[in-house]
């Protein structure tokens, strides 16, 4: 890998939450190159978690790398090392799918079926996560939404199971499609940028497609005619309710921005506002009258707290906030 940073220095950078973009992507193909190099990774964040939190100072050269592995190998016990087969399986797979969290929380659930090791990863509410699958997929996952994934790569075809909302960069291969399993369709792929939100409390789910070519197709829930392709700059939506499906052309930032821990707003209802910001802030908010939740917000948010996006949106619509303990009651002004 030629880079500024060394693999050990990347390494490190990463696991001290630091590596982010093209350089985080680069770690995952050299990590995904050989079972040799799943391994190194996989020792590596062993002994990092196991001494300072702070270690991507340490890395600085090879002296201090060395004083480093000495230190923590000290105090990291022989049988952590000491795997039986499946602690094989997960360290060899951790090291490819399990690459940080560089935004939020990430929690990883581990279950077998059918004899298939299959990773439940979920970003909590008020918490954006990041992860890379065994093929070099980049995958954001937004606030309040779980990914089950399988982490073999010798089928013929890729599978995850969205519940909640995601962001995908497939890695591309014609042989090797790549499925996203919604509760009502499928959407297949073989390389490209796409976003699809299926949060089982929304009425609507929608794929967005920023590059490439994305295929809608019918599920055990939902039979369709005919498969749909979608191109880049469309969005289907489709109504869990009327089971009506729309495509549309769209901004596809509106829809992706969330990732780039951004969130754009174009001629909101005041009540899908509110799940979003319930999603993202992990809070609870209550409004005292309905009528409140027909208002319509544009705006952009950034890095800003909930009260500070309060304070915005109270300036814009005729509306005013108090805090009880742990809700937000929302009220007309």
């Amino acid at each position: 890998m030629d880079s500024k940073r060394s693999i050990k220095r990347l390494i490190i950078a990463h696991l001290d939450g630091e590596l982010k973009g093209g350089e985080l992507k680069r770690l995952s193909e050299w990590v995904s190159r050989s079972d040799e190099n799943a391994g190194y990774y996989a020792k590596i964040k062993d002994l990092w978690e196991a001494s300072v939190a702070d270690a991507s100072r340490i890395a600085e050269t090879e002296t201090e790398w060395s004083r480093f592995l000495l230190k923590v190998s000290g105090e990291v016990k022989s049988n952590i090392f000491s795997f039986n087969t499946n602690m094989q399986i997960f360290y060899r797979f951790a090291a490819i799918l399990v690459l940080g969290v560089l935004i939020g929380g990430l929690v990883v659930k581990y279950g077998a079926k059918q004899d298939s090791l299959f990773i439940t990863s979920v970003a909590p509410k008020g918490s954006v996560s990041q992860m890379i699958l065994a093929d070099s997929t980049l995958v954001y996952l937004n606030a309040g939404s779980e990914l089950r994934y399988s982490p073999e790569t010798k089928q013929n075809k890729r599978e995850v199971f969205l519940k909640g909302e995601a962001w995908f960069d497939v890695k591309k291969n014609p042989k090797k499609p790549f499925v996203v399993h919604t509760p009502y369709y499928l959407v297949r792929v073989t390389g490209t940028n796409f976003n699809v939100k299926a949060y089982e409390a929304d009425s609507e789910i929608t794929t967005t497609l920023e590059e490439g070519e994305v295929k809608i197709s019918s599920s055990e829930n939902l039979k369709m005619e005919k498969e749909i392709t979608l191109l880049p700059g469309e969005q289907l939506v489709f109504n869990k309710n009327s089971k009506e499906m729309v495509i549309k052309e769209v901004d596809t930032k509106l829809f992706t921005s969330w990732k780039d821990n951004k969130l754009m707003f174009l001629k909101m209802s005041f009540g899908d506002l509110i799940i979003l910001l319930e999603r993202k802030y992990g809070v609870e908010i209550k409004v005292d009258n309905p009528d409140i939740l027909n208002y319509h917000y544009t705006g952009t948010i950034k890095n800003e707290s909930i009260l500070e996006i309060l304070e915005i949106i109270k300036h814009t619509i005729p509306i005013q906030y108090k805090i009880d303990g742990q809700e937000i009651h929302i009220y007309k002004n």
